[in-house]
């Protein structure tokens, strides 16, 4: 009896073992293909890791993000939305959600996403960065303008964040708010394109 049970745990052993290097090797792959850009080769090394395994929500998330890299939007969305229902903390599926969302164009849904992380993790860079660009794109040149001045008080080395708010500025027509903020890019980063041109329109 002790030997079957020796060899029934024996043989489970080696059945984990097997498992974690196939997966080992799948997702090995998986990282090497995207590296390349071969993004649908990157997605299909993934095929065999377990949907209901250990690493079930980095599979759902390296599907949104090798979806989203492909163009591949809705089917993206799809992706994150099971990995927040999965995990409902998950900062990772809630940034990842505003990449498909941005992309479809799809402005407040994006910014409820990136709000949520700001919820979570309050003057989080990224979720900013988003939020900021689904304003944008909804042309909410207010909010733009609060939230692009909270970016810059947060990270006052940021170029991105002086670069939003004079875009910001400009829109909502205060040409010497948006020169002030432009001049502080360039003090970022000197010769910088847009604020070089915006300001030499001047």
């Amino acid at each position: 009896m002790k030997k079957i049970k020796l060899v029934l745990l024996l043989t489970g052993l080696l059945a984990t073992s097997w498992a974690y290097a196939d997966n080992e090797a799948a997702w090995t792959s998986s990282y090497s293909l995207e590296a390349t850009k071969k993004y649908a080769d990157a997605l299909a090394a993934l095929n065999g890791i377990s949907a209901s395994g250990d690493d079930a929500q980095l599979l759902l998330l390296r599907q949104g993000w090798l979806t989203y890299l492909q163009g591949q939007y809705s089917e993206s969305v799809q992706h994150y939305q099971a990995a927040m229902q999965q995990n409902p903390k998950s900062i990772d599926a809630a940034l990842g959600m505003t990449l498909p969302l941005l992309a479809q164009q799809r402005w407040q849904e994006a910014a409820v996403h990136a709000k949520e992380v700001l919820n979570a993790s309050p003057n989080q860079y990224t979720a900013y960065l988003r939020l900021i660009v689904a304003e944008e794109g909804a042309k909410d040149w207010s909010a733009m303008k609060k939230h692009a001045e909270e970016l810059t008080q947060h990270y006052p080395t940021d170029t991105s964040a002086f670069v939003y708010l004079a875009r910001a500025y400009a829109w909502l027509g205060d040409k010497e708010a948006a020169k002030k903020a432009y001049t502080a890019a360039l003090s970022r980063m000197p010769k910088h394109y847009e604020a070089t041109a915006y300001l030499a329109k001047l």
